[in-house]
């Protein structure tokens, strides 16, 4: 029998060490069936293909049944870094490079000032929430659609039509046949696409925010651009960490935009690291150095974010 103690004037029974690891066990055969089903789930589909594409990445891996994938170690990586296929892997990797510098800090500060700019809004603000937040929920593929008709060869574009009205440019531009032009459609089309979302999250940080620190710093006789350099800006941090983390990554996975404007072209110029593995994979059956390209991916992700660190802390409240 366990002992009684007395608790708010009441006497309860104290429980034994072995009342409490029985009731630790009931409770935990309770939600064990939940826990177990999602482990299962996590292990089929996420953490197997992870393994499997880790060894898929050492072979020379062929798909047809019973076919013999040998293992041929780092030749894979070596393939990609120094080997015949390096040129283009750099290629790729400078092209997601130059898709995040030119879509991430562009978004990062649209976003942020739309987010001020509609938080500040009592009228129509639903409306203007939506007209902003509607290209991050049309499709991918139809906004390309779109983007290829603005940016179509000749005077037959949008955007040619337009420059030429004005009379900014004398001849219609190639926009998708020229390496720089087409990487700067694919980048607008990623700003255009994502500045609604980072709007969103940083329009939720903003009402999270207090009125009251900035009635107090409206009574010290704070001017607007100190309010926002030295309340909005600092309290906006752990936003902006979760939006930059997701960018990021993000910015390493842009694959429809590429694919569906240029395909990589002229001549790979515009392939961008998740083009190139997926021709690599399913257009030329190099699945063992796709595997390679994927793990080399996930890595740059990991070894960004972790620089990254070094420079902007995360900070639980």
């Amino acid at each position: 029998m366990g002992e009684q103690v007395v608790v708010n004037n009441l006497r309860v029974k104290k429980k034994t060490r072995k009342e409490k690891i029985l009731l630790g066990l009931r409770q935990w055969l309770e939600v064990a069936p939940y826990i177990l089903i999602g482990m299962a789930l996590i292990t089929i589909f996420v953490i197997y293909p992870q393994i499997k594409n880790i060894y898929m990445s050492f072979t020379k891996y062929n798909i047809m049944p019973g076919a013999e994938s040998p293992f041929i170690g780092l030749d894979n990586y070596k393939l990609a870094l120094f080997g015949e296929e390096s040129e283009k892997f750099w290629l790729a990797f400078r092209n997601v490079i130059l898709y995040g510098i030119f879509t991430i800090p562009p978004g990062l500060i649209i976003g942020l000032i739309l987010a001020v700019l509609i938080n500040n809004v009592k009228k129509f603000n639903l409306f203007y929430r939506g007209a902003l937040y509607l290209p991050v929920l049309i499709d991918w593929i139809v906004v390309a659609i779109i983007f290829i008709y603005i940016f179509q060869d000749g005077d037959g574009g949008l955007a040619n039509y337009i420059l030429m009205k004005f009379h900014i440019i004398k001849e219609p531009i190639g926009w998708l046949q020229n390496t720089w032009t087409a990487n700067a459609v694919i980048w607008v089309f990623g700003l255009w696409k994502n500045v609604g979302w980072t709007m969103f999250i940083y329009l939720a940080g903003l009402q999270n925010i207090s009125k009251d620190i900035y009635e107090a710093a409206a009574i010290d006789g704070a001017t607007p651009a100190k309010k926002f350099f030295k309340i909005t800006l600092p309290l906006l941090k752990n936003t902006t960490f979760f939006i930059l983390i997701n960018l990021i990554i993000g910015s390493f996975n842009v694959f429809i935009a590429v694919y569906m404007l240029t395909q990589g072209g002229p001549l790979g110029t515009t392939d961008v690291l998740q083009n190139y593995m997926y021709n690599q994979a399913f257009k030329y059956f190099n699945f063992g150095y796709a595997c390679a390209l994927s793990v080399m991916i996930g890595l740059s992700i990991i070894l960004l974010t972790a620089f990254k660190n070094k420079f902007f802390k995360y900070e639980r409240n």
